[in-house]
């Protein structure tokens, strides 16, 4: 399986969920799908509760969670 990009997915607008990263411009961030995936949620569950999802949705948000982490801990060094 290949990495997504999750650039094709993830949009940032200031007036919308105070300016986090979202999920293709819905109100359902980044950070709501890795908090539902912590308290250990399947992918199958979000995206039963969450129909407007696609599984590639929630694979964005862990791309771009990996991405972020990675350039804190680069810029660090």
């Amino acid at each position: 399986m290949e990495k997504i990009d999750y650039k094709d997915y993830i949009t940032i607008e200031p007036g919308k969920r105070g300016g986090k990263p979202c999920i293709r411009g819905l109100r359902i961030t980044v950070y709501d799908i890795l908090n539902w995936l912590a308290a250990g949620m399947t992918f199958k569950e979000i995206l039963s509760d969450f129909p407007d999802l696609e599984e590639n949705d929630i694979r964005a948000a862990l791309s771009f969670a990996a991405d972020r982490e990675n350039r804190i801990i680069t810029s660090a060094l």
